[in-house]
């Protein structure tokens, strides 16, 4: 098994397939990707990715979260995920997404394995989204959820990061839109990365708000299952869809991590904003390398720290958040 010396169990997988991203959001990159043609080629193939998912599985690894960059543009994306389906122990692959590809490749997804699905929605007000994206993509986007609806995926959540001064007046616009459908939206606290320091002090709001806002209006908080990720989620008996808040900010936000994140290089991130990450690349080669791939992901995983430091405005070694995923 996967576990710390503070008894944390990690569970669960943050695979990044690529760095590269196709939108241009201003939190985290607002200048567009700077994933050059060279980094790309060095993504992780899929006799890589097949190794490393069943080496987790056989440490107890049962969820992955296929993330980018945005990871449709990984033409292979299909086959990323029924490789990762097909490994024994894997209960489920979930994608989170911009959306951008969901009316053309959902469908193909979805006969691959997937089992859930993260789109990023960032506001429900078409100037705002583009605003934000640097795209004219909602209406895109939201027919590309209605279409996972009709396929159905029975988990479909929201992502979207609050911003003061962008989204944070109309948030109520998420309450609404979840009233008759059965999604999740999830606020997301802006995180600071090392490219995005005076951005995040302009615009940071805090989830406890959103908090306050939801028990205020008769929202109660569901018990958090072993494998979940890290949001804090609320269901109303007069709304279809959910709330969700994740909030790095919080008190004892780490003390239940279960998850571990691999970038799309094959590098081992123990943490989100660590300083420091473990190339195993040189492990995904060759199916002989197996066992020494056990013993060191076991080894290393004891070394991770109890908390990130965000508090303290350490971001660690993340530029910004498409290089791994969140």
């Amino acid at each position: 098994m996967l576990i710390d010396q503070y008894a944390r169990r990690f569970t669960y997988l943050r695979l990044s397939v690529t760095e590269a991203c196709n939108f241009r959001c201003n939190y985290c990159l607002p200048e567009g990707t700077d994933c050059d043609t060279t980094r790309r080629a060095q993504d992780l193939t899929l006799p890589e990715i097949r190794r490393l998912v069943t080496a987790f599985a056989q440490l107890g690894t049962c969820k992955i979260r296929i993330t980018g960059g945005e990871p449709s543009l990984r033409r292979d994306l299909a086959d990323i995920i029924a490789t990762c389906k097909a490994v024994p122990g894997i209960e489920k692959v979930a994608l989170t997404t911009n959306g951008y590809r969901l009316l053309q490749d959902l469908p193909a997804w979805k006969a691959a394995g997937l089992d859930a699905i993260n789109v990023s929605v960032d506001s429900l007000d078409t100037a705002r989204f583009e605003m934000i994206t640097g795209h004219d993509k909602l209406q895109k986007t939201l027919k590309g959820l209605a279409l996972a609806e009709e396929l159905g995926f029975s988990n479909i959540k929201i992502n979207s990061v609050l911003m003061r001064g962008f989204n944070d007046d109309t948030l109520d616009d998420f309450f609404e839109f979840v009233r008759t459908r059965p999604l999740t939206v999830r606020f997301i606290e802006l995180m600071q990365t090392s490219d995005n320091r005076e951005f995040f002090d302009r615009h940071h709001l805090s989830g406890m708000s959103i908090v306050e806002r939801c028990l205020a209006r008769g929202w109660q908080e569901r018990e958090r299952s072993s494998h979940a990720g890290p949001a804090r989620e609320f269901f109303h008996p007069a709304y279809r869809g959910g709330i969700g808040l994740i909030m790095p900010y919080s008190k004892d936000f780490c003390t239940t991590c279960n998850r571990l994140r691999v970038s799309s290089d094959g590098k081992l991130f123990l943490c989100l904003f660590a300083d420091d990450h473990q190339n195993i690349r040189s492990l995904l080669q060759a199916d002989r390398h197996h066992v020494e791939l056990l013993n060191y992901l076991q080894s290393t995983v004891s070394e991770k720290s109890i908390s990130h430091n965000l508090h303290q405005g350490n971001t660690g070694s993340t530029r910004q958040l498409a290089m791994i995923g969140g």
